[in-house]
């Protein structure tokens, strides 16, 4: 099958080769998908011509901006895996992963070379590729000739995203290229469809960062459907409300964190945010006060789904079913509550959350052992998750298994003190964690980032306590409370809470 043939970038630049297929909320700049499908497909002949072959690597470090997504197709219709690597770790890190991964070249900004510079010296069988460039694609590469385009087999390639850390060093998740053709639609680009009505009338916010892979599948189902990605280079809450109005955005993907900055300001209501139906939320747990908040501002546009990296399953609720069941993140007939016994849990039970079949088969690259604790012995996949099934078959997160804190014996679950805390008027961001307690083991404190004008105090601290208590059983809810002006949060929402206990634990005589 010859690209001209098939469904999607290439199709659609035959369609309408001026329609935006990227535009950028800061300063307007666009890219056509006639430049989109021209730029990608000389870049993927440049990585041919370099020698680099379906199946191999390639990794990319760049902030958001039109270059990305031009990297991104490239190796998509060239057959290659490709790694978005988060732009701010250090070049340690980032070496690691280029290492780990097996990355041929790194595809890069100019603002990123200077951070990879010790990464080309560290991995010798990388190549740099800069974009901002006079070449067809807009890349070359740092050292040597530019590489003339050659011919390349048409395939469907693969990202391999990295997971945070969470313990230890990330691991890349990896999926088999499959060797279709490209253009061939996965179950992640048919589910999306499905679920939230994609199709070439697609306008998509993206306000975080591409290396993410809720962002990127979102802004390449959106490509291939043929709409237009509006993309954020960071996310500001009155920058995005501007862009849903300038855009007529209908499509969006959020974390809560967003979703409070935008409610927590005072002239939100001047904002149209007529155009949205389908304001999509994952990556983290919301708090059931703000997405009751967010509904009565927006309506029932936001959707939620839950589902990992890994793609080993997923669950999906509608505004109408979560006002119905409030706190599900949806449901699924392949779900499974798994207690420590290995047995399933009954309606109502807390354990690990497990999918009996997966819409993808995944590895963690270069680590078997992890991979084989994904799976137990029915071919059962999961991530770590721990939550509940109600009567109806509706899922509700109650946190990772990895941030469970154990306090006399006691399990304790973060997230539920988290919650709570959350929506305080005092509170800009909150994290719950065990500390090292000489008795218990560990104990629950808060660690706060207050919002803007207020002051941390002692009294403060303590009304915070009792308001969690006034809600939570008193075990579930902290002891002390410690205010930071800034949680290590990642731009998708996600806590490094291995970071922040981190601080506590180190050197404490009392371990878990």
């Amino acid at each position: 099958m010859t690209e001209d043939a098939l469904p999607h970038l290439v199709s659609h630049a035959g369609r309408w080769p001026e329609r935006a297929a990227v535009v950028m909320t800061d300063d307007g700049s666009t890219l056509s998908y006639r430049e989109l499908d021209a730029r990608s497909h000389a870049l993927a002949g440049q990585l041919a011509a370099a020698g680099i072959e379906a199946g191999q690597h390639v990794a990319i470090l760049m902030e958001n901006r039109l270059e990305f997504m031009i990297a991104v197709w490239a190796a998509s219709r060239s057959g290659l895996y490709y790694t978005p690597v988060n732009w701010h770790l250090t070049a340690d890190e980032v070496a690691y992963i280029v290492s780990d991964c097996g990355a041929r070249a790194v595809l890069s900004s100019d603002a990123r070379r200077d951070v990879l510079k010790p990464v080309v010296a560290a991995c010798p069988d990388m190549s740099l590729w800069v974009c901002d460039r006079e070449e067809p694609s807009g890349f070359a590469p740092e050292q040597g000739l530019p590489h003339k385009p050659i011919a390349y087999d048409a395939l469907e390639g693969s990202s391999m995203i990295y997971s945070s850390g969470t313990s230890g060093r990330p691991k890349g998740i990896k999926r088999a290229v499959t060797g279709a053709p490209f253009g061939a639609l996965g179950a992640g680009d048919a589910m999306l469809r499905r679920l939230y009505a994609w199709d070439e009338d697609a306008v998509f916010l993206c306000p975080s960062p591409l290396y993410h892979a809720g962002p990127l599948n979102f802004a390449m189902v959106t490509h291939r459907s043929g709409g237009t990605l509006v993309l954020m280079r960071d996310f500001e809450a009155p920058e995005a409300l501007e862009a849903i109005g300038r855009h007529r955005v209908n499509k969006a993907w959020l974390v809560p964190t967003m979703m409070i900055r935008m409610l927590k300001l005072p002239d939100r209501e001047r904002f149209d945010t007529s155009s949205l139906t389908h304001a999509i939320h994952t990556a983290a747990p919301c708090p059931q006060d703000t997405k009751r908040a967010m509904i009565e501002w927006w309506g029932p546009v936001l959707y939620e789904f839950y589902a990992a990296t890994e793609g080993n399953g997923l669950t999906a609720i509608t505004p109408q079913e979560w006002l119905a069941h409030p706190g599900s993140v949806g449901r699924s007939p392949d779900v499974r509550i798994v207690g420590e016994d290995g047995q399933l849990m009954p309606t109502g039970e807390v354990g690990v959350i497990y999918f009996a079949s997966a819409w993808t088969q995944f590895e963690y690259h270069n680590d078997p052992a992890k991979t084989a604790e994904a799976r137990d012995s029915q071919g059962w996949t999961t991530i770590g998750d721990i939550g509940y099934l109600d009567a109806d078959g509706y899922l509700y997160l109650t946190d990772r298994k990895t941030h469970m804190i154990i306090a006399g014996g006691v399990n304790i679950y973060p997230q539920e003190a988290e919650n709570v805390l959350a929506v305080h008027p005092a509170v800009e961001d909150v994290a719950v964690i065990g500390v090292p307690h000489p008795e218990y083991g560990e104990e629950v404190k808060a660690v706060v980032q207050l919002g803007a004008g207020e002051t941390a105090s002692d009294t403060l601290a303590a009304e915070l306590i009792a308001h969690c208590q006034s809600q939570l059983a008193r075990y579930k809810c902290p002891r002390s409370v410690d205010f930071v002006e800034q949680l290590p949060r990642m731009p998708n929402g996600k806590l490094l809470k291995r970071d922040l206990r981190a601080r506590y634990w180190t050197n404490a005589k009392v371990r878990i």
